[in-house]
């Protein structure tokens, strides 16, 4: 699996020239609607449970879903103060390329 660094720099382009949706309830949405190219979770979100539907919902609409071992710096990367369970990207803006290498690694 790709590692981390890559994923937050994914984010971090993502939000400057594409669009992403931060919160776990944004990204059930986005997944139910088809327009996710990505999702990204947090390991350390307790409970577990608020994150544990994404992978199934993801795999069902096949869209390529990671992990990150930090909330805190997938909010970071995703431009906020505090941390998040989950980010995914609507548009990839410059880092298409960027998710298509992590699509082929995973």
């Amino acid at each position: 699996m790709a590692d981390e660094d890559k994923i937050y720099e994914i984010i971090e382009v993502a939000r400057s020239t594409g669009k992403i949706k931060k919160g776990t309830n944004e990204v059930t949405k986005t997944l139910e609607k088809g327009a996710a190219k990505l999702v990204v979770v947090a390991k350390d979100i307790t409970p577990p449970e608020v994150v544990m539907h994404l992978p199934l919902l993801a795999k069902e609409k096949n869209v390529p879903l990671v992990e990150v071992p930090s909330k805190e710096e997938l909010g970071a990367a995703a431009g906020l103060s505090v941390g998040t369970a989950s980010v995914a990207v609507i548009q990839e803006g410059e880092a298409k390329n960027l998710i298509e290498a992590l699509k082929s690694e995973g």
